[in-house]
């Protein structure tokens, strides 16, 4: 009898095993202070974190049309509250603050850092990479500081669209733009830190985030909820110029 004993232990432990899986959706300017959120975690509880990002606007839809997230985390806070009156999700809570800032590669001679917004009317300025305003918040918010500016009308033509913030950040650094308005978070990234010049936009993006009403493991999804708003994710997201 001892062999059945220990496979009903093996299967309370893949059972365990599986209820401790959190999926989480997440913003793309999230991807490297999640990340490390989620490493900071592990030496605490073990747990399988499945983060998916991308632009808050299309994580916004899969949830919609029954994606199975657990955890959604945007880059807003207009996105979590629709997903809370249809009926979606629960427990709507601010976890950062976000920030635009325009990069160039080192070798820019776009002197960013004095110029701000207005080194975008350089000649040698022809595409400008920013998230897509109709599903990327950071895109939105990148058309209102360049409106703001009162360089928009004056640029618009010059203007290439990521899928996400996190697309947009892509195409400066590969050289198909010569300057993009991404997220602060990106640009203090390690794929990032040290390979160009910025200047940080005077900006606030409150970002919100949800638990899922789908939420296979609602505990697990509270727990990490719980850390997310810990000193130590917070002082995390700081790093990244997340802080609120």
């Amino acid at each position: 009898m001892k062999w059945v004993y220990q496979l009903l232990a093996c299967a309370l432990l893949v059972t365990s095993v599986a209820a401790a899986e959190l999926r989480i959706a997440a913003a793309s300017d999230l991807k490297f202070a999640l990340d490390e959120i989620i490493s900071a975690h592990a030496n605490a509880q073990p747990l399988l974190v499945k983060p998916s990002y991308g632009a808050s606007g299309n994580l916004f839809a899969q949830i919609q049309n029954g994606a199975p997230f657990d955890l959604f985390l945007s880059a807003d806070t207009n996105y979590p509250h629709r997903l809370i009156e249809s009926g979606h999700a629960t427990n709507f809570f601010l976890y950062a603050e976000g920030h635009l800032a325009l990069w160039v590669p080192k070798s820019s001679p776009l002197d960013v850092e004095k110029l701000g917004l207005e080194a975008l009317l350089d000649p040698a300025v022809r595409k400008i990479a920013i998230a897509n305003p109709a599903h990327a918040p950071y895109g939105r918010a990148a058309v209102a500081v360049l409106k703001q500016a009162g360089v928009y009308d004056r640029v618009t033509n010059s203007l290439v669209l990521g899928e996400n913030v996190a697309q947009a950040a892509q195409f400066v650094q590969s050289g198909g733009a010569d300057a993009g308005i991404i997220a602060l978070s990106l640009v203090r990234s390690p794929a990032m830190r040290d390979k160009g010049k910025h200047f940080e936009i005077p900006s606030a993006l409150p970002q919100g985030g949800v638990i899922l009403t789908r939420a296979q493991n609602r505990a697990v999804a509270e727990r990490f909820r719980d850390f997310i708003l810990s000193p130590k994710a917070k002082s995390i997201l700081a790093g990244y110029g997340l802080a609120k």
